[in-house]
C-alpha cells in the first residue's frame, strides 16, 4: 500500500480515491507531535493498515528528531507493545 503524506495526516486511498486509512497528528512544540486519530475502513480492518500508518508517522519522526504522543488509543497501545516505539515517545 502506498502511504500518502500530507500536512499533519498520513493516509491511504484506493485506486478510485476511497479513503482506506488516516493517522492524524499535530505538533505540540517544536520538538513533539501528538498523535490524534487513527481510522481505518470497516473493509480493512485487520489488514494492517493501521499499524503501517503509525510506523510511518513513528519514521518520520524519528528522522526528524521529534518525540510522539501516542493519544490516540490504538497509537498508545501499539507504544507499549513495540519496543523501539517507545524511544520516539515523549516523556
Amino acid at each position: 500500500m502506498n502511504i500518502e503524506k500530507a500536512k499533519g495526516r498520513h493516509y491511504i486511498q484506493d485506486r478510485t480515491g476511497k479513503m482506506i486509512g488516516e493517522i492524524t497528528f499535530i505538533e505540540t512544540d517544536e520538538h513533539t507531535v501528538m498523535i490524534e486519530h487513527t481510522f481505518v475502513d470497516e473493509d480493512h480492518r485487520g489488514d494492517g493498515v493501521a499499524r503501517e500508518l503509525v510506523d510511518s508517522v513513528v519514521q518520520e519522526m524519528k528522522r526528524e528528531n521529534k518525540k510522539i504522543i501516542p493519544a490516540c488509543r490504538f497509537a498508545a497501545v501499539l507504544f507499549e507493545r513495540i519496543p523501539s516505539y517507545k524511544e520516539q515517545m515523549a516523556k
